[in-house]
């Protein structure tokens, strides 16, 4: 369990006092009832409601609690000034906390000279990353794991920048900023901009996991898209060695997170894989490397299996074909194998399995065939 963000900013503990959700469907409006996986949280909160300095009784009783019970805790800070940072750090690891998580979606603290310096928030700037790290990795003994913001183009560019900075660790990602309106009354959700994330995000999360995890071989915490066992899954194969589920348990309730665990081994049994570890970053492992690399893979044409196809009833693949390699003659669909360049959207469309994605080499031995 990672805490909410401990921090020493007045104002962003009023806020939370102030807090606003807005659960979206598919369609922008309020979701009323079960939530579908297809929601959006659209919320806005700060930190902890209680002074810093309360927290110590409680992180001492939950981590004791925790190491008996065989799980564990990481105290999750921010702060706006460095000296902040490291009080609040060092506070932390004197309540006996195993590990500290570093908030850096967070203005770029006043007493550091970050002239030049990109954008508003600390996870923006690799060089303000680093320098704040620093000082917290030096201020405890613990390790530290670096929260990043996906308010960035230079993500991967940024956890390595915390990572050479002595973190153990970064966590993609804190959510992104986004505004929505109900067009029904002209008004924004929830009175303006506000914080946006849900399953919808967990794709652009993944790219992340997978570039780090390619490039850095960092440890990494996944966060921002996790529903069910599926997507946690997903986060795994992508490159992270742990997960962090928000949102979804404030929706459905902490039990929630039992079916996420149940689910998983599920899945794991039924593929024949022994254990986590067997499938840790695999995707990422089975991704080009390079977009040379992927321009260099043979081309495929589709073949279609006209038992299977329900030709005159549907005619899908015809309508989405943006390279008319696919008609309709003879009371069939017919292929254009010169003008099919293997893009697979008829074959990730069609309904009764009809479509075969050949490699060039094997089509031109089963038309030779024929």
């Amino acid at each position: 369990m990672i805490t909410k963000t401990i921090g020493d900013v007045p104002n962003m503990q009023r806020l939370t006092e102030n807090s606003k959700y807005a659960i979206l469907n598919d369609k922008g409006a309020l979701i009323r009832g079960k939530v579908p996986r297809s929601f959006t949280f659209y919320s806005r909160s700060g930190y902890v409601t209680e002074p810093a300095q309360d927290w110590t009784a409680y992180l001492t009783e939950t981590r004791a609690y925790a190491a008996a019970n065989g799980a564990h805790i990481i105290g999750n800070i921010a702060s706006n000034s460095v000296r902040g940072w490291c009080e609040l750090a060092r506070m932390v690891e004197s309540c006996g906390v195993p590990m500290l998580e570093v908030n850096f979606q967070h203005p770029h603290p006043t007493d550091l000279d970050t002239t030049g310096a990109e954008g508003i928030w600390i996870a923006q700037d690799p060089g303000v990353t680093a320098e704040v790290t620093r000082r917290i990795v030096e201020a405890v003994d613990i390790p530290v794991m670096v929260k990043l913001t996906p308010e960035s183009n230079r993500i991967t560019e940024i956890a390595r920048a915390a990572l050479d900075a002595g973190a153990v660790s970064v966590a993609v990602s804190s959510r992104f900023v986004g505004f929505a309106i109900d067009i029904e009354t002209g008004e924004p959700w929830i009175g303006g901009p506000a914080g946006v994330g849900g399953p919808w995000v967990k794709y652009i999360t993944q790219r992340w996991i997978h570039d780090i995890y390619s490039k850095l071989g960092a440890e990494i915490s996944g966060s921002n898209g996790i529903f069910d066992a599926r997507d946690a899954v997903e986060f795994i194969m992508s490159g992270a060695k742990v997960m962090q589920v928000g949102s979804v348990l404030m929706l459905k309730g902490t039990e929630w997170l039992e079916d996420v665990i149940k689910g998983m081994d599920r899945f794991l049994d039924s593929h024949g894989y022994d254990s986590i570890d067997a499938i840790y970053g695999l995707g990422s492992e089975r991704a080009f490397k390079s977009p040379a690399e992927a321009l260099e893979m043979e081309p495929l044409y589709v073949d279609i299996d006209q038992e299977k196809c329900r030709h005159p009833s549907c005619s899908i693949c015809v309508k989405m074909c943006f390279y008319d390699a696919l008609s309709i003659g003879d009371g069939q669909i017919v292929t254009a194998p010169d003008k099919c360049i293997g893009c697979e959207l008829c074959y990730n469309v069609c309904p009764f399995d009809a479509m075969e994605m050949l490699p060039q080499s094997e089509r031109a031995d089963r038309v030779a065939a024929e």
